[in-house]
């Protein structure tokens, strides 16, 4: 498929979807959930708490943006996304191990739920993009 060929449903879906839940996301760590956000920032990250908070949350509205405003570099802004969530996972294993209550996650059931689905919620930001291997277009 090239650039310009109009993407499956499903991608464009998973785009819209992954675009308007990372601006959201976004704006939350900058305003209404930011304390929340800010206590599960693990110890050893080497940066002020409220930094880290601010900052993925600039970075969670540029890709978010970058996704509904940008569907020509779909792939691009696609794999930027996924590398995004990938990096953020090691505090999300630190909230489950340290058992960190915040965003609705106030027991280890449910931040093991969490990690668990990590997996899918990497696929579809990577299908956003058409970037899963093995999947065929008609």
């Amino acid at each position: 498929m090239t650039a310009s060929t109009t993407p499956p449903l499903t991608q464009q879906l998973c785009r819209w979807g992954w675009g308007a839940g990372l601006i959201l996301a976004g704006t939350g760590h900058l305003t209404f959930v930011r304390e929340e956000f800010r206590s599960q920032v693990p110890p050893w990250v080497p940066i002020d708490a409220d930094d880290v908070v601010l900052l993925s949350g600039a970075v969670e509205i540029s890709l978010g943006l970058g996704l509904l405003a940008l569907p020509k570099e779909r792939r691009r802004m696609s794999a930027l996304a996924t590398a995004f969530l990938v990096a953020v996972f090691p505090g999300n294993i630190a909230q489950y191990r340290n058992q960190v209550d915040g965003l609705g996650l106030d027991t280890d059931g449910k931040r093991l739920v969490r990690l668990l689905i990590e997996p899918a919620l990497w696929a579809t930001a990577l299908h956003a993009g058409g970037l899963l291997p093995g999947v065929r277009h008609r």
